[in-house]
């Protein structure tokens, strides 16, 4: 290509940068906008400064003497954690099983799980108090992860990229004289690591923000979350927007962090990738 040739091209892709610059800024820039408040006084903040001030350290201290941060930031990663663990491995393992061991009944209970995603959540909220009341699981990890332990959606994600795992590779390892559950832990779980990770960022991001179930289910002061924590700062008569911008911005992080960390492996797992 001549450099005449080069340069015809680098002017039409001029809109397409232009277009991109502007997308990315405005995706960015409520981040920002984050951080600045979280470093300025409410009165700042109301009256929409932008630039970065000096008074991160009092509204910090704030709130640490207004709100239990650290129980809440210990709550919400405890639950989390447990959540994201045992929802990867009970979900994996349905849709390993519905993908590579193909009835005719699995297919007919599979359909009738993905029913379920058509079922609002607010609708089972009111028996699924009751059943974690009769259970004595208010106020515990418990009652938080066991209605989200086991989703349709994360069931229908793994048996989709299941189709990606070779059978090639089941029948050597039978051969081999290796069990289903053998395959399973040893064959199937290294080989769809990226599909792990990205279940795990959306299942990690979707327990972090999750609000209306752990109000429900949690309601001692001592077990609330970080996103239960923002919502007290925020019904208050006196809103102090320095202090909860500050909490908003330690909310965000963890959530941030994890998806830094496996962006690749979250977009490999989202397009099927299998190693």
């Amino acid at each position: 290509m001549t450099k005449k040739n080069k340069s015809a091209v680098q002017r039409r892709l001029i809109p397409t940068y232009i277009f991109l610059t502007i997308v990315a800024f405005i995706s960015v820039f409520p981040f920002y906008w984050m951080i600045s408040a979280a470093t300025n006084t409410s009165l700042d903040v109301a009256r929409g400064r932008i630039i970065p001030g000096t008074y991160f350290i009092q509204n910090f201290t704030n709130l640490v003497t207004q709100q239990n941060l650290w129980g809440a930031m210990w709550n919400s990663l405890f639950y989390t954690v447990v959540q994201t663990v045992l929802a990867l491995f009970i979900c994996s393992l349905a849709g390993f099983g519905f993908e590579l061991y193909h009835t005719k009944g699995k297919d007919i209970l599979f359909s009738i799980l993905l029913l379920a995603m058509m079922v609002p959540g607010v609708a089972t909220m009111i028996p699924l108090f009751k059943m974690m009341a009769s259970a004595g699981f208010l106020n515990s990890v418990w009652g938080f992860i066991l209605p989200s332990i086991a989703t349709p959606f994360l069931v229908m994600f793994f048996r989709q990229n299941s189709r990606n795992f070779p059978p090639e590779t089941m029948e050597a390892a039978r051969m081999d004289g290796l069990s289903e559950i053998g395959i399973y832990f040893r064959m199937y779980m290294p080989m769809m690591k990226s599909t792990y990770a990205a279940a795990g960022v959306i299942t990690f991001m979707n327990t972090w923000n999750s609000y209306l179930w752990p109000k429900v289910v949690l309601t001692s002061t001592d077990a609330q979350t970080m996103p239960m924590l923002i919502a007290n700062l925020s019904s208050g008569y006196l809103i102090d927007y320095g202090v909860l911008m500050t909490a908003v911005l330690f909310c965000s992080l963890p959530t941030m962090i994890v998806f830094f960390v496996l962006q690749k492996q979250f977009t490999e797992g989202m397009t099927g990738a299998v190693k």
